[in-house]
């Protein structure tokens, strides 16, 4: 993490309730990606609703960004920036996970290969941004993933054939969003957070909108279910949601904020177990909690 200023040991952000509050804002919302891709499967295409999603948040967020006067890229280098950071964060891995458990494979397989993201980032931050990451932080990294696969565990079975395709492409998935958020702590520090997202979401629907086109039925109807699953989508997942993923980012070393995600997995599964009365067995009950000891471990310690 960023350390302390010199003559003192407390930060400005561990004095900030707000800042402190962030991370936990941030794993509830994240979380929700599972209720609503479970609540909108049944009745759209994946693809054709993420562009959906994609095109409403440029729609309402530009406006507010040009209102409030916040800072456009200035050069062609940093729409180029901006517009990779999308397609890595949202294009490819949103995309890779939606299609890929629409085409059979089952989402506890996906959510593991997608758990694999922390680990794949701490190999990476050191040749790509020279963040150096601490043995207490690899602890709590390797603990967190074992509480993840807990919670994952009792969904997944034997499963016998699955399909290389779709596993394939949720790798490339858990890949894209490992280089977006490593492209986004090199690239986007000095962007305004506002406009720095419509130009995600420009990047993400550029890659998005002609596969839809192309390979679905553009099924996206308007009824209640896929209505809230696109506003919530939209308001608290793509604008709350990715904002705080940015200011978590740029406050922070890469390796714990990816470490975060292991938080996602257990967080879902209580949703889950809230909303469609999915029982949770003592098995997934202890992963949440050696998950959560995980987080705790990587996000104190230093990089």
């Amino acid at each position: 993490m960023i350390g302390p200023a010199r003559g003192n040991s407390v930060t400005p952000a561990a004095r900030d309730p707000l800042a402190q509050l962030a991370p936990v804002l941030f794993v509830l919302i994240w979380s929700t990606g599972f209720i609503m891709a479970r609540l909108v499967a049944p009745h759209a295409d994946p693809l054709s609703f993420l562009a959906l999603r994609y095109l409403l948040v440029i729609a309402l967020l530009a406006p507010v960004a040009w209102w409030f006067g916040a800072q456009w890229p200035a050069t062609i280098r940093d729409w180029r920036d901006g517009l990779i950071a999308g397609v890595l964060l949202h294009g490819i891995y949103l995309g890779g996970v939606f299609w890929a458990v629409d085409g059979g494979l089952p989402a506890g397989i996906a959510a593991l290969i997608v758990g694999l993201q922390p680990l794949a980032t701490a190999m990476l931050v050191g040749l790509t941004l020279g963040e150096k990451v601490s043995p207490l932080r690899w602890l709590g990294i390797a603990v967190g993933f074992a509480g993840a696969l807990l919670v994952i565990l009792p969904r997944l079975g034997v499963e016998a054939g699955l399909p290389p395709g779709p596993v394939g492409i949720v790798l490339v998935a858990m890949l894209s969003i490992t280089l977006g958020t490593i492209w986004q702590k090199r690239t986007g520090g000095a962007q305004d957070v506002r406009t720095n997202t419509v130009v995600h979401f420009v990047g993400a629907a550029l890659v998005t909108l002609p596969v839809a086109l192309l390979i679905e039925e553009n099924r996206v109807p308007m009824i209640p279910d896929v209505i809230f699953g696109l506003a919530w989508s939209v308001l608290v997942m793509s604008i709350g949601g990715v904002f705080l993923l940015l200011a978590l980012i740029r406050r922070g070393a890469v390796a714990g904020v990816a470490a975060l995600l292991y938080l996602v997995p257990p967080c879902s599964a209580l949703m889950a177990w809230l909303f469609f009365g999915e029982t949770l067995a003592p098995v997934q009950i202890a992963g949440m909690a050696i998950a959560a000891i995980g987080v705790a471990i990587a996000s104190r310690a230093h990089s």
